[in-house]
C-alpha cells in the first residue's frame, strides 16, 4: 500500500533530480529516502527512477505518477487546514457584519445558533447602519455582512440578494392607511425618518427618492431621529408619519405604537437584504458559518429571493 512518507520522498527526488539533494529539501538521511523509493517502486511493480551519474531521472511511469502524487499532498494538506480551522472556530472570535435593524428580525437568535453550534467561540454582531458595515468590509476590517442594499452591484464586492422586506407606509390616521401610498401623496407627507446621520445613502431613504424620481422631489421630513424605535413612537403620537420596512412594523407598532396602522407603497417598494464580501475574498469556516445561519434566520422572517 503506498504510504504519505514514499509519495513525498518520490516527489522530491522528482523535483530535484538527486536523492541527496532529495534528503536535504526534506531534512531526511539519504540513505531514508532511498529505501522509501525502493519500497513505492517494489510495491508498484515498476522503476520509477534511472540513475544518471550523482542523479536520478524519472521514468516515463515517473511521470504518470507525479500529478495523482501532487493531488493525494494537496488534499492532505487541505484536510490539516480543514480541521485546523475548526478547531480555532470552536475557541476563537467570530465577527459579522449586521444591518442597523438587524436586532429587531434576528440578532439574538443569531448569537444563540452560533453558540449552540460553538459554546465556546466569542460572538460580536458589528453594525448601526449598512452604509457603515459596508466601508468597514472595504476596508478588510470585517469579511462578510448582511446589509440593505439599495441596489444589487457594487464595485469589488460580491452581492448576494438573499431576502427583501416590504417598505410600508405608517400613520396613526386611519384614513392616511386607508388605501396604498403613491409617489404623489409620498412627497407631500410630512415624515419622521430615522438613520438621520446616514441619510444620504440609507437604503430606504434612496428607495423612496428613486419611487418620487418622476414628482421631481425627495421625502419631506418633518423630523429627523437616529433610531427607527423612535421614529416609531413619533408615528404613534400623531406628530408624523413615516415609512419603514415591514420587520420593523411586525416587531415595533404593536408595542410602540398600538393605535398606528400600515398601508403598502403603490407600486410596492422593498429593502433587499443581501450577504456581501469583497469580491476577492476566500471565506473563512466562521464566515460561512455566519453567512448560512443568517440567511436562514432572516429568509424565516422576510420573502427570501432565490438565487437566478
Amino acid at each position: 500500500m503506498l504510504s504519505v512518507h514514499q509519495l513525498t520522498c518520490f516527489l522530491a527526488a522528482y523535483e530535484q533530480g538527486s536523492l541527496t539533494r532529495a534528503a536535504e529539501e526534506l531534512g531526511y538521511a539519504q540513505p531514508s529516502v532511498s529505501e522509501q523509493i525502493r519500497t513505492l517502486e517494489k510495491s508498484l511493480g515498476v522503476q520509477l527512477f534511472r540513475r544518471v551519474g550523482r542523479g536520478v531521472t524519472p521514468t516515463t511511469v515517473a511521470d504518470t505518477l507525479r500529478p495523482y502524487a501532487e493531488r493525494v499532498l494537496a488534499s492532505i494538506d487541505e484536510a490539516e487546514r480543514a480541521v485546523r480551522s475548526v478547531r480555532s472556530l470552536e475557541t476563537g472570535t467570530i465577527r459579522f457584519g449586521m444591518f442597523g435593524t438587524a436586532r429587531l428580525y434576528a440578532g439574538a437568535d443569531l448569537v444563540a445558533d452560533v453558540l449552540e453550534r460553538y459554546p465556546g467561540v466569542r460572538v460580536e454582531l458589528v453594525g448601526q447602519n449598512s452604509t457603515d458595515v459596508q466601508e468597514e468590509l472595504r476596508r478588510g476590517r470585517l469579511e462578510a455582512a448582511m446589509i440593505a442594499v439599495a441596489a444589487a452591484s457594487s464595485e469589488g464586492m460580491t452581492i448576494t440578494p438573499v431576502a427583501r422586506d416590504e417598505l410600508v407606509y405608517i400613520s396613526a390616521d386611519p384614513e392616511r392607511v386607508a388605501s396604498p401610498v403613491t409617489a404623489a401623496r409620498l412627497s407631500q407627507a410630512s415624515l419622521v425618518m430615522p438613520e438621520t446621520t446616514w441619510r444620504a445613502n440609507d437604503s430606504t431613504r434612496i428607495v423612496l427618492r428613486q419611487m418620487l424620481h418622476e414628482t421631481g422631489r425627495n421625502p419631506m421630513t418633518r423630523i429627523e431621529v437616529e433610531d427607527v424605535e423612535t421614529a416609531v413612537e413619533l408615528v404613534g403620537m400623531g406628530l408624523a408619519d413615516s415609512v419603514v420596512p415591514r420587520g420593523v412594523v411586525d416587531q415595533l407598532l404593536p408595542r410602540l405604537a398600538p393605535d398606528a396602522g400600515w398601508v403598502s407603497l403603490r407600486p410596492r417598494q422593498h429593502d433587499i437584504l443581501a450577504i456581501v464580501h469583497r469580491a476577492d475574498a476566500i471565506l473563512s469556516p466562521a464566515a460561512q458559518l455566519m453567512i448560512e445561519l443568517a440567511t436562514h434566520r432572516i429568509q424565516e422572517i422576510c420573502e427570501p429571493v432565490r438565487p437566478r
